[in-house]
């Protein structure tokens, strides 16, 4: 079941990742997670990888953690996801249940449901969240509250680890972002090397909306793609950013019709697997540590990251190929 809910295929150097749960507009269930976590592990290590598509099927690309659970929320439409909602766009409940790897409180105890149940009403997910356990005081057993950190836990071994995996990920990643990217979900694609986007594309920080604080890297990726205080404007008021406005702020790389995301995601990831894949990832490392090192850190590790390109098989070839002026044929190594 989760196979089919991640559609995994390697082709022509590029591991094509696929969310596929269009019902509930692609929120993550925690077996999809890390069944993400594993392919993107994987990718990072395998030397016939050299590029990784991440995108969505259907209207979403991800709407965040699923908060109630595959089928159910299949059969729902999407109520339940962190953004689901009338429009789609992310009007919906918390940032999903522990088990999903989110701070919400939802199967759990209730408090965390997600935008309203069969008729889209905002207020179902939390009236299923108390028939299914109460108001969120409950604790696992029932009888008292959580215990202390069990909220940290769950992120670290859930939502933290799935972006680390991308961020950490030798090769570059490239997100489709094919419709709704709301709280897990829109930082899943911002911690992505580059941004594709369709037209009818939304973003949305819904942590706000229930009362939440953002998780999944939230805090830690907006300041560095777009300042602090977009970032907080963002975190603060929970709006609903279209593509262009979320182009226009930096998060976007580009934005293309509905119809030429396919076929401009692929071409952008040709090109990534055709060039030279080692310099592509250390000067992934460079760029994703610069905000986090000194000047001096800084230098030092272009100067090793250099050092050990020069040692790979692609680096000749490009020092080769430009002295005989022809276009290089990088393999990879």
């Amino acid at each position: 079941m989760t196979d089919d809910a991640v559609r995994h295929e390697v082709r022509d150097g590029v591991a094509y990742l696929t969310l596929n749960r269009p019902g509930s507009l692609n929120a993550l269930t925690p077996p999809m997670r890390d069944r993400l976590i594993d392919l993107l592990t994987e990718a990072s290590a395998d030397a016939g990888v050299r590029a990784v598509l991440l995108t969505g099927t259907g209207r979403g690309f991800c709407a965040g953690a699923d908060l109630r659970g595959g089928a159910r929320a299949d059969e729902n439409g999407g109520a339940g996801a962190e953004g689901s909602g009338r429009d789609g766009a992310g009007d919906g409940g918390g940032a999903g249940p522990a088990d999903s790897g989110g701070t919400g409180i939802g199967d759990r105890s209730g408090a965390g449901g997600g935008s309203g149940g069969r008729d889209g009403s905002r207020d179902g997910g939390a009236a299923d969240g108390g028939r299914r356990g109460g108001a969120g005081a409950e604790g696992r057993d029932g009888a008292g509250g959580r215990v202390a950190g069990d909220v940290a836990r769950v992120l670290r071994v859930g939502a933290q680890r799935l972006i680390a995996a991308v961020l950490d990920c030798e090769k570059p990643v490239v997100a489709a972002v094919n419709g709704t990217a709301a709280g897990l979900g829109a930082h899943l694609a911002f911690a992505c090397d580059l941004v594709l986007a369709a037209e009818s594309a939304r973003f949305v920080e819904v942590f706000v909306r229930r009362g939440l604080v953002p998780d999944a890297a939230g805090a830690y990726l907006l300041p560095r793609l777009i300042g602090p205080q977009r970032a907080k404007e963002l975190l603060f008021f929970g709006d609903t950013l279209t593509a262009p406005e979320a182009q226009g702020l930096g998060l976007v790389n580009r934005v293309v019709p509905d119809g030429d995301l396919a076929g401009t995601s692929r071409d952008w990831a040709a090109r990534l697997a055709s060039g030279p894949t080692r310099a592509l990832a250390l000067t992934k490392h460079l760029v994703n540590t610069s905000l986090d090192t000194d000047r001096a850190a800084a230098f030092a590790a272009e100067a090793w990251a250099q050092e050990i390109n020069m040692t790979t098989e692609d680096a000749r070839e490009g020092l080769r190929a430009f002295a005989d002026r022809r276009a290089p044929e990088f393999r990879g190594r």
